[in-house]
């Protein structure tokens, strides 16, 4: 049991590094603009990485939902979402633009786009344990999201972060969530299959 614990946390660490960054935007977010607030963060993010966990439970039991090949054009949501920030900030002009991600259903969006990687971690190991450890394994991940929330929103809550995201938040934040969606689409390797 401590070598699955162990091995759950490298995982989840491993593979969701990159989600400090996005839930730490979306706390400025919730922080400096009202929306999306912070349950809606927390359940966003607990939704997504369930999805994630579902389809590579799925994936494992030789079911493919998404084909491997096809998996990094989810990074398109980050990006159209940055893409309708941006076009929200320049709308908005002087006056306060919409957020970027405005609800439990775009947060857990973002997870899910974010997640390709984890698919692919997760569908072997979970292909390869047994019931028990799998069990084992989701649990030491939805501990892993409330530390990763936690974590988010400490970071989100510094006096210098939270006075940067309220003078350039609304150029910044939806540049950050291109720059993910980007870095998805081209990591991958997708853009060759087209």
């Amino acid at each position: 049991m401590g070598a699955t614990i162990g091995a759950a946390i490298g995982m989840f660490a491993g593979t969701n590094v990159d989600d400090i960054i996005v839930l730490t935007v979306l706390f400025l977010t919730a922080r400096t603009g009202g929306a999306p607030r912070a349950r809606q963060i927390w359940a966003g993010q607990y939704a997504g990485v369930g999805v994630l966990v579902l389809v590579s439970v799925v994936a494992a039991l030789g079911l493919t939902v998404v084909p491997d090949a096809w998996i990094g054009l989810l990074g398109l949501v980050p990006f159209a979402l940055g893409v309708r920030g941006l076009v929200g900030a320049l709308r908005a002009g002087d006056d306060d633009p919409p957020p970027v991600a405005s609800g439990t259903a775009a947060v857990a969006a973002v997870t899910i786009a974010n997640g390709a990687d984890n698919i692919a971690v997760y569908t072997p190991v979970f292909r390869t344990v047994g019931p028990g450890a799998t069990a084992v394994t989701v649990a030491v991940f939805a501990a892993g999201v409330a530390l990763w929330c936690l974590a988010g929103s400490w970071l989100g809550s510094h006096k210098k972060v939270i006075e940067v995201v309220e003078r350039y938040g609304r150029w910044l934040v939806p540049c950050v969530f291109m720059a993910i969606g980007t870095v998805i689409v081209t990591g991958s390797g997708v853009l060759s299959r087209l």
